[in-house]
């Protein structure tokens, strides 16, 4: 529509104005490379900043250059990225490092279709690396954006269907600065996560929009922006082993390398939610035989689409196991990225070695 236009248009010279005067000080945004920028955006994903910025720092100290990412053990990188989540975000991440070394020289590519044929990269991350790191006019359009696009124009279309998401790609891409497009991208990113907030509270005072922002002309901001209701998550139950030989070492094996949490290394379990008595028929399927049945544990965790309900037993245990197991020390436990869905039992095992210790 030709109103949304000429209300995105407005946006650009105030927007640019407060992004001036309170743009977040992020260590990406210090020391700026298409490799740095590219790192943090994909770290962003599905991920807060503040969670993000320890991550950021330990991943530029290990992998300071493409170069080096593309030659990291992957072992020693997904336990980089544990527990920052989607750990198929790091294979991706390295996959195109791999990529950009063997095809580019180590020199990241500068072309949009160049970009988004990198592994793990697509529309959003292919405008944020492309705007801030080489000054291109692409916009980033991810859901913060979205949100805030809506609301300006006072829109009421689904922003979850990809025809009204590429609409309003198209018209912010003429909105945006052709002089500061990494800037511009970059402000409507803080003002989503700062000012515009999700959740029907926008703190429309601090915003450089307010004056010609229909959400706010019309007290709809809380109703904006549409999206249809997401699917109800499928449920799996799994009950999970936490097994600790006499010689104090613990069984883990490693997922397979498709799929979620790929090529990552868990605990022990099975599906359902056992009881005592068919925990320990699964002992005797193993090849275990059960000592002491220490706790009992239960646990939840959310992905994307999918929550696993758990419950968990931490047991003494002799015997040798499946023969997919490896049996950890402490030592050798802690160079395995074991995923944060596994956070209360890996809680647990530190605690039990912490006591044998004392």
């Amino acid at each position: 529509m030709e109103e949304e236009q000429i209300i995105l248009d407005r946006l650009s010279a105030p927007l640019l104005a407060w992004y001036d005067e309170n743009r977040r000080q992020l260590p990406w945004r210090e020391e700026v490379s298409a490799y740095r920028t590219w790192v943090s955006e994909i770290m962003l994903q599905q991920t807060r900043v503040t969670a993000v910025l320890p991550y950021f720092r330990r991943f530029m100290e290990a992998f300071p250059t493409v170069e080096a990412l593309a030659d990291a053990d992957t072992e020693v990188l997904m336990k980089l990225w544990e527990g920052l989540g989607y750990y198929s975000r790091a294979r991706r991440l390295q996959a195109a490092a791999r990529t950009v070394v063997n095809t580019y020289g180590g020199v990241f590519p500068r072309t949009y279709e160049e970009v988004t044929a990198l592994p793990g990269i697509g529309d959003y991350t292919a405008g944020a690396i492309l705007s801030i790191a080489f000054g291109e006019k692409i916009p980033a359009v991810d859901g913060n954006v979205l949100r805030v696009a809506a609301r300006l124009t006072g829109s009421r279309d689904n922003v979850l269907a990809p025809g009204v998401r590429g609409a309003f790609r198209e018209k912010m891409e003429k909105a945006m600065s052709a002089q500061r497009p990494g800037d511009y991208n970059q402000a409507l990113m803080d003002l989503g996560a700062t000012v515009c907030l999700p959740g029907g509270a926008p703190l429309c005072g601090a915003c450089p929009a307010a004056g010609f922002c229909r959400a706010k002309q019309l007290d709809i901001a809380g109703e904006l922006p549409v999206r249809l209701k997401k699917k109800e998550k499928r449920q799996e139950e799994k009950t999970v082993f936490l097994l600790l030989r006499e010689d104090g070492t613990l069984a883990l094996r490693k997922r397979p390398e498709t799929g979620l949490l790929a090529g990552l290394w868990e605990y022990p379990h099975t599906g359902g939610l056992l009881n005592e008595e068919e925990a320990a028929r699964q002992m005797g399927a193993w090849g275990l035989t059960p000592l002491v049945w220490e706790k009992r544990l239960s646990a939840r965790h959310e992905f994307t689409h999918i929550r696993w309900e758990m419950t968990g037993y931490l047991l003494r245990v002799s015997g040798a196991g499946a023969p997919d197991w490896v049996w950890c020390d402490r030592e050798e436990w802690a160079r395995r990225a074991v995923p944060s869905a596994f956070i209360k039992f890996t809680k647990e095992a530190l605690r039990i070695w912490q006591e044998g210790e004392r």
